[in-house]
């Protein structure tokens, strides 16, 4: 059964990256596509640009819709897995499945040179949607006091990851709450 999956976000390069190595290390995602090359990932909506490689800026920019299967979550996984060691510094890709008869399912996947970076991204994102929300009801103390925990936690969470000797990553996927679609 196919379902829908948007993916949109982009990955920072480390200076010199070509294409070549772009294609290679996302072979993974191109070869589920069944395309050669990054220009041949179309996106099923026309608006979108699909996979871009801009080497001017040194980013993949990606916004692209696509019909999936079950074994495209994997396969993705595997892709930014391989790109991780490309990049310059981490960052957030969001995947959106619309299942035909369901609810939506949004996912935040983290690509980055390694489980490092990656672990204080998403500690700087934590940080920056708790300290968002949590303005608008509590004073600055307050605030101070929930980030000096979350950072606690977050230290804790990375002793715990190198002390159990866990392979180190180049890429995170963490399962969030259903969100609306993009609109472009």
């Amino acid at each position: 059964m196919k379902t829908e999956v948007h993916v949109h976000g982009s990955a920072f390069l480390c200076k010199g990256v070509r294409l070549s190595q772009v294609e290679q290390a996302l072979r993974p995602w191109l070869d589920y596509l069944d395309v050669a090359t990054l220009a041949e990932a179309y996106s099923l909506e026309r608006e979108e640009p699909g996979i871009t490689f801009d080497p001017k800026e040194r980013t993949i920019n990606i916004c692209w819709t696509g019909d999936v299967g079950r074994s495209f979550h994997t396969r993705l996984t595997e892709a930014f897995h391989n790109l991780g060691p490309l990049t310059e510094y981490a960052s957030e890709i969001e995947v959106t499945y619309y299942p035909e008869h369901g609810e939506e399912e949004f996912h935040q996947m983290f690509v980055g040179p390694s489980a490092e970076a990656i672990h204080e991204f998403r500690r700087q994102c934590v940080l920056e949607d708790i300290s968002g929300i949590l303005s608008r009801h509590l004073g600055t103390q307050g605030i101070e006091q929930v980030t000096t925990l979350i950072n606690q936690l977050f230290d804790t969470d990375l002793a715990a990851r190198r002390s159990g000797e866990e392979q180190t990553a180049s890429s995170t996927v963490i399962p969030l709450h259903p969100r609306n679609k993009h609109l472009h």
